[in-house]
């Protein structure tokens, strides 16, 4: 499924559109497949690593901060399971937020996920980081930590939660996908 990218916020398409541009003129093609996520897609990816320990504390994390929202999502997605793909629960990825996107490397018609493949000499994924850095945004797969290849967003900052109160988060996430 491609990312809509009409749901990223104001600014980030065009620089999405000359991303994906500068890396075809590379040579890779790199295609959107998911931007705007809502919380309870994040509390899935988040829940599919962890153990029931670590999830049942971040719940009552989320409880004692009083983010009832963020704890229900986290709670109302069911056991989930799968490789470990984000370090940021439901509401502080910039995904949430219409601020991030993924993309995937397209190789003889079909996803590559290999971030040491090369094709012609490049890996994609790299092509995508730099050219991603040289509109603009800020690349996962530069990031020191937790390297998210795919990944670019609007903003420096890694998530929502260095810039933002979790109660801040939590109201916002309830006012855009609540109810």
């Amino acid at each position: 499924m491609a990312a809509d990218l009409d749901q990223l916020v104001a600014g980030m398409k065009p620089l999405v559109l000359q991303l994906v541009e500068r890396c075809q003129a590379r040579g890779v093609e790199m295609r959107p497949n998911n931007g705007l996520r809502d919380p309870f897609a994040q509390a899935r990816l988040w829940r599919q690593s962890r153990a029931t320990e670590e999830i049942q504390a971040k719940i009552a994390e989320f409880e004692r901060a009083g983010a009832v929202f963020l704890a229900h999502c986290l709670r109302s997605v069911g056991p989930q399971h799968g490789a470990h793909v984000t370090v940021t629960p439901p509401g502080f990825s910039w995904h949430q937020w219409g601020e991030a996107l993924d993309c995937f490397w397209v190789v003889d018609g079909k996803a590559e996920w290999s971030t040491q493949k090369l094709v012609n000499g490049v890996n994609g994924y790299r092509v995508f980081a730099d050219e991603g850095e040289g509109v603009g945004l800020t690349a996962g797969g530069h990031w020191k930590r937790f390297k998210d290849w795919p990944h670019v967003q609007l903003r420096e900052a890694g998530n929502a939660g260095t810039v933002m109160s979790v109660l801040d988060i939590d109201s916002a996430m309830t006012a855009r996908f609540g109810g």
